[in-house]
Formats: C-alpha cells, sequence, structure tokens
C-alpha cells in the first residue's frame, strides 16, 4: 500500500511539472495556427507523431539525462539547484512575460508551415519538448532514490506521467478545432498563467531539496 501512494505522490509531481512547462492546451492553439494549411488527416498525424516523438524525449531526459551530467563529475545535488533555478526561471518568464514567451514558442512552431516533415523538428523539438522540459525531467529525474525501496515507484510513476503528458498532447493537438471552441484565447492565456505559477513552486522546491542536500552534507562534515 505504501509503495502504490509513494507511486502516486511521484507520479502527481511529475505529471504536474511535465504538464505546465509543456503546457499542451496552450501549444495546441498555436498547433492549431501553423498546420492551419494541412488536412485534417495530416493533422492528426502530426499530432500523434508528436506525441510519440514527445514521449521518447521526456524518458530519454528523465532516466538518462542525470547520467549524463554525472559523467561530467556534476553531483546531483547541483543538477537539482541548478535544474529548480533554470525550471523557476522558466516558469517566471512564462509569468512575466507571457506574450513575450507565447511569441518565441509561435516562432518556433512557424518553421512547420511549409516543409513536408515537421513532427520531429520544429514542432516536438523545441516547440513542443524543448530545452525547459528537458531540464524539468532532468530535474526531476535527479531525484531518483537509488537503492531506496522507494525507487520501483518512483521510476514508475514519474515515466507513466511522462506518458500521460505526452499523450495529453497527442489529445490536445488532434483536438485543436475543439479546444479552441471551448476556451478561445483568453481561456487559453489563463491556463498557461495558472501552470506557469504551478511550475514556480516545483522549480523552487526542487532547488530547495539540493540546497538542503548540500547544507547536510556540510554540517555532518
Amino acid at each position: 500500500m505504501a509503495t502504490v501512494g509513494s507511486g502516486l505522490q511521484n507520479f502527481l509531481l511529475a505529471l504536474s511539472a511535465l504538464f505546465s512547462i509543456v503546457n499542451p492546451i496552450g501549444a495546441a492553439l498555436i498547433f492549431a495556427r501553423v498546420t492551419a494549411e494541412r488536412s485534417h488527416a495530416e493533422r492528426l498525424d502530426l499530432a500523434r507523431r508528436v506525441g510519440v516523438y514527445s514521449a521518447l524525449v521526456m524518458l530519454v531526459s528523465l532516466w538518462g539525462g542525470a547520467y549524463v551530467l554525472d559523467f561530467f563529475g556534476i553531483s546531483l545535488s547541483a543538477l537539482r539547484i541548478a535544474g529548480g533555478a533554470v525550471v523557476a526561471g522558466q516558469a517566471w518568464t512564462m509569468l512575466a512575460a507571457a506574450e513575450d514567451h507565447e511569441e518565441r514558442k509561435e516562432g518556433q512552431a512557424a518553421q512547420a508551415s511549409g516543409a513536408p516533415d515537421v513532427a520531429f523538428f520544429p514542432l516536438t523539438m523545441p516547440f513542443t519538448t524543448g530545452p525547459g522540459t528537458m531540464s524539468v525531467a532532468i530535474a526531476l529525474g535527479s531525484n531518483l532514490p537509488v537503492g531506496s525501496p522507494r525507487m520501483l515507484p518512483f521510476i514508475l510513476g514519474s515515466s507513466a506521467a511522462a506518458l500521460a503528458v505526452a499523450a495529453l498532447v497527442w489529445i490536445a493537438y488532434g483536438s485543436t478545432d475543439r479546444i479552441l471552441g471551448w476556451l478561445g484565447p483568453a481561456g487559453a492565456r489563463v491556463m498557461s498563467r495558472l501552470s506557469a505559477f504551478l511550475l514556480l513552486c516545483i522549480g523552487t522546491q526542487i532547488t530547495l531539496g539540493g540546497v538542503t542536500e548540500v547544507l547536510k552534507g556540510v554540517m555532518h562534515g
């Protein structure tokens, strides 16, 4: 029972962090604009492929990013502090300059207007799962409790969250017409601001975790 609770807790934390940075609903509105000249079937195919690619990017970042940084001698504490700071900084930018952030995202996706195969570049990277998403995933993965009974629930919960966000990307991108009708531009902006604030809190929490580990090491050293 404790294992299930731990896995659910990790799932919810990773889901809220990844969902906030990816923002499938807001991104879907931009996706609709830059793919407006394509047929409905083409847009559904693009949505499916972007969803699959996004899952791969997030999973590789979750479970491979920390090992790559460790190869260069970067400690997990440093990774958590830096990763949390990057996440919080990204969230602050989304909150303080939401319009500029949206324009930048639209510029990234605009290259998809005329090119024949755009599912991976630019629609997956950097538009959907760019450096910000990879930073969040790496920061989350750095909390892996190696050797602890909580290790398996952590892996399963975080991986399930990445797959869930990728599925939401697929659904949102494939349902852009309905989303536009339900939310409209104003509703999408409100959701983006709420997601940005949640992400700011998560980034701060990750940074505090890293700082706490450093302080514990100093006190016991």
